[in-house]
């Protein structure tokens, strides 16, 4: 059976000929490898190296100065705003155990106001 669709492979197909065993496999070539006319095996390097990035010269002062007004900036970003930044900030700033006891204190008020709304409709 074929292929409904597809062509019919031509004679000069690599996989309608026979395969080769793992032991008739060409030997080796001599080891090493062949480089390609007028490259070297180790470059030459002149002169010392460079920090990528680097303008020539190394100022660390300008990179501190740099990092600084960074991390002003980031702290004036930081800095709360209006009212509902205030109270996020406020929020990020309470502990696990402090959200937990937040949101139980609010579910007991709702039971108690539905226990007085209940008690109430008895009457």
């Amino acid at each position: 059976m074929g292929n409904l669709c597809g062509k019919e492979s031509k004679p000069d197909d690599p996989f309608k000929q026979p395969g080769r065993t793992l032991g008739s496999a060409p030997p080796p070539s001599s080891g090493t490898s062949k480089l390609p006319p007028g490259a070297s095996t180790s470059p030459k390097i002149s002169g010392p190296g460079r920090t990528l990035g680097a303008s020539g010269r190394s100022d660390t002062g300008d990179a501190r100065r740099a990092a600084a007004q960074a991390a002003e900036g980031r702290a004036r970003a930081n800095q709360p705003r209006g009212k509902l930044s205030t109270q996020l900030a406020a929020q990020k700033q309470q502990r696990r155990t402090d959200t937990l006891g937040q949101a139980s204190e609010d579910e007991r008020r709702l039971r108690d106001a539905d226990a007085s709304a209940e008690a109430r409709n008895w009457n």
